[in-house]
This record gives C-alpha cells, structure tokens and sequence, in this order.
C-alpha cells in the first residue's frame, strides 16, 4: 500500500476502532500505526485489537507499527463528602493525608512522596489545571494552599506537580504487567507515560529487553529540561502536548514542540507530535481550521508522525479524522515552501560512514533522475539515518528483520519491505530493484540508489552506495558474477 505523504499517522484504538471492518478501513484511509491505550481496556480486549491489527496486515499484505501506550502513575485527590465542592479564588486549601472524606476546607491526598518534595511557592493543579492552589506552608503529610484558580474539584480528579521532580517510578505496578503483557503479544514500540529522567526509560528497557523499541512521552517541565539525557536512551519520543500544556504556561509548548521536533531529527530518532489535533472530530465530521492549521505546523516542522486519540479511539468520525489528517499531510508536502523548510533544518552531521553514504543518496537524488532510494538494514539504523536526510524520493527499507520493518513504519517517508537473508551485494540490487518496481516507485527503465553494509547481515557496516538501474538484465550484464 503506497502513501503519497512522508509523515506517518497514528491512531488510537478504542471503543469506536475495534472491529475488523473499521480496524481495515483506518490503515486504508492513512494510519500507518495503531496505538494500544493501556489505560483503557482490559487485557483481552487490547490482544483482540492486537489480532486483528495483524489480521489486516496479512490481508493487505501492508506493513503495521503497533505502539502500546503505558498509563503510568496516576496522582489523584481522594473523595469528598459531597461528592464535589466548588473552590474559589484567594480562598485557603489543605491537602493532607487524612484518609477521612474532604469538604470546602480540604482532601486528602494520598501521596506522601509529593508532600516529600513540596516547597512554598510551589504549584499544585487539579482536573487538567483548571484549578490551581499555591503552596503556603507544607510538611511531610500536609500542605496548606491559596486557591489562585477557582473551580469544582470531586472525587479523585487527577494532581499536577510541575514545579518539582517526583520521587516516583515511571512505571507503576499495573505497568509492569502490562508491559510483560504487551511484550510478549508481539508489539513494535512501548510509550513510557511520566517520564522525569533518562533512568526512567532504562528501567523500562530493561524489563523490555529486545522485545519492543521504547518511545519517551515528554509530557513533564522535568523531562524537557532533561531531555538531552532522555532522548540518548529512547528510540523515539512524543511530544505529548496535552499534559506539558496543563503543567506549563501553554504559550511554551510551540517552541518546545518544534526545538524537541528538531532535536529528534539531529538524532535520527522519529518524533510523533500528539494530542487534540482534530480534538473537534471526536464530534463533528468537519475539523476546525484551527485544528487543521496545527496539523500543518506539525508536518512543516518535520515530524516523523503525527496522532489521532480520541478522534480514532471514541469518536463518532474515525475514518473521517484519520482522511482529513491524510489529505491535509498530502497538500503540506506538495507545497513547494515545504520543501525549502524541510531541507532548511537539515543539520551537517557526519560523523560516520554511514552518515557520508546516507548524505551522498540524497544528494545524488536532488541531481539526477533517481526514483527511490533503497537501503538495506537490520536494525533500522541506517533508513533512520535515510530519513533524518528528508530526501525528495521515497525511502525503502529493506530487513530480514521483521521486528526492523514494523518499527520502521514509524520513520518519516519510509516503506518497510520484508525480504530473505542475503549473502551478496548483486542480490540486494537485484532484490531492491524488484521492490521499486513492484510497489509502483519505479519502472523497468528507471534508476534507484541502494545502500547496503558488507559483509551482509552485520550490524552497523553500512558503506555502499550504488546508483543501480531497475532492469534486472542490465544489473546482470554490467556486474561481474
């Protein structure tokens, strides 16, 4: 299944995206990659997502990314008395850990390691920051607040602490056991909700060991100002502007999306933009032009992919969020200041040989008529690097790996081809070439680049480059057997 786009969706499955039906007609209408909410759902219900999504690879006979998304440590106040109490500004708050129920005057919260680390000053967001208190005085099981942003607070709204690192794994226990569980099902990336620091993801990668690539969701003031240190331990990050949006002032989270954007781009590690992108969708078949607009900033800046939550996963309108996100991708590239943007943020890396080889393809395919560019790899590096180039023809990976391909699904402008183990430079020309041709990239009198390491099957020896024709007969004719 040929995209004509470079940027990749995903979309979230749920309770409006579980059967086969419309499971098929999302990856047909765009989504390249489907995310697994383990928020939401039980373990039985995400492996038959999980069964189907594979179900629709086979029978379109397409590769499929699966990301399965971990909740993370949920911080919450306790009940009330009444079921809810409504806050009003300049009035005092206490949260403390007094189990009984709360009223107007205070709640608990059952959380000792926030009270640990509290200072006055400090802020304390309740229900996604619609209620804000100011830390006065605080101790080990208490803090007395001002309420600087009034509103309803009930039973169990979730707490922000933007101002001080939390002394709390990322992983929770019902974490564990679902990463255990979504490992073992066969998933290609693992999102890491609540990351603070870059030992947060080794433990994750540690507990996954090879079974899954591990995406940092930045969603916390203490991962970006660490994130230099987190995204050298992740194989990919989301910029996850819904909660960075709650813990800070919302007017910083367009220059952190689009410095962390480039960032990941430097690294050759894909970037996936999220949250309230076609947010109206989730109701209304039309987008605003608000919405749409967001979208196209995402695909100017360069991001590998941009994602569908709600819209895909509860809405009324899935297929039809998931085409407006194709179509407007579609109309970003084809713009010719797209372009000049795209190669504008273009970073002089070359600090390899690898980084010299995947260079020259590219260069060679603003010069020359080449249709594709087809490298070989075996753990993905080497099409990241392809993509971290943003070349004006498509990319395709090549891998005896299946895990490789899948991963690779995520990678901007990449198609991912499963093929045999090779044992010759002649063979991957002639196999690559194939490929291009029957995927629709290339004809018979067509040229592609290919890269490939020799010897084959070796991690990390990418040094070839051939500028190679697509008919086999003349691949056969000027290489020596």
């Amino acid at each position: 299944m040929r995209r004509n786009r470079n940027v990749k969706i995903v979309a979230t499955m749920g309770p409006a995206s579980s059967t086969y039906e419309i499971i098929r007609a999302l990856h047909e209408a765009g989504a390249d990659v489907f995310r697994l909410n383990m928020s939401h759902g039980t373990h039985e219900e995400i492996a038959e997502r999980h069964r189907i999504i594979r179900q629709v690879e086979r029978d379109l006979d397409s590769t499929i990314a699966i990301l399965a998304d971990l909740q993370g440590p949920k911080l919450r106040v306790g009940a009330f008395a009444n079921g809810s109490e409504d806050l009003v500004e300049g009035a005092s708050f206490r949260m403390d850990l007094d189990p009984a129920e709360g009223d107007a005057n205070r709640v608990n919260l059952p959380h000792p390691e926030i009270f640990a680390v509290l200072e006055p000053g400090a802020s304390l967001l309740v229900n996604d920051g619609k209620i804000r208190l100011r830390v006065d005085e605080c101790g080990e099981d208490f803090a007395n607040c001002t309420v600087t942003v009034g509103g309803t607070i009930s039973n169990r709204k979730g707490v922000n602490v933007p101002d001080v690192v939390l002394p709390v794994a990322a992983l929770s226990d019902k974490d564990r056991t679902d990463l255990d569980f979504v490992c073992d099902l066969g998933i290609d990336w693992l999102a890491l909700s609540f990351v603070q620091r870059p030992e947060d993801v080794e433990e994750a990668r540690t507990l996954a060991g090879n079974r899954a690539a591990i995406l940092s969701k930045i969603e916390k003031p203490a991962a970006v100002k660490a994130f230099d240190a987190i995204l050298a331990v992740s194989d990919g990050i989301m910029v996850a502007r819904g909660d960075l949006g709650v813990e800070l002032p919302v007017q910083n989270v367009p220059p952190i999306q689009k410095r962390l954007t480039r960032k990941c781009r430097s690294a050759a590690k894909p970037v996936i933009v999220a949250t309230q992108m076609l947010e109206s969708m989730i109701e209304s078949p039309m987008p605003t032009r608000a919405e749409v607009s967001d979208v196209a900033t995402a695909i100017y800046e360069g991001a590998d992919a941009i994602m569908l939550s709600a819209e895909s996963a509860a809405g009324s309108f899935p297929i039809e969020a998931v085409t407006t996100m194709n179509n407007v991708a579609i109309e970003v590239e084809s713009d010719p200041l797209y372009r000049q943007i795209i190669d504008a943020q273009r970073a002089a890396k070359r600090e390899s040989v690898a980084d010299a080889i995947v260079a020259a393809a590219r260069e060679i395919t603003e010069t020359t008529d080449i249709k594709a560019i087809c490298c070989y790899t075996q753990t993905g590096t080497t099409a990241l690097l392809v993509a971290r180039e943003r070349p004006p023809v498509p990319i395709l990976a090549l891998s005896s790996q299946q895990g490789t391909a899948r991963r690779l699904a995520l990678s901007w402008g990449t198609k991912c081809v499963q093929t045999a183990e090779l044992d010759r430079f002649k063979s991957a020309v002639v196999n690559a070439a194939r490929a291009a041709r029957a995927l629709g990239y290339a004809g018979p009198e067509d040229q592609i680049v290919v890269t490939a390491g020799v010897p084959f099957n070796t991690t990390g020896t990418t040094n070839i480059l051939r500028v190679a024709p697509c008919d086999e007969r003349l691949i056969y004719n000027t290489d020596p057997e």
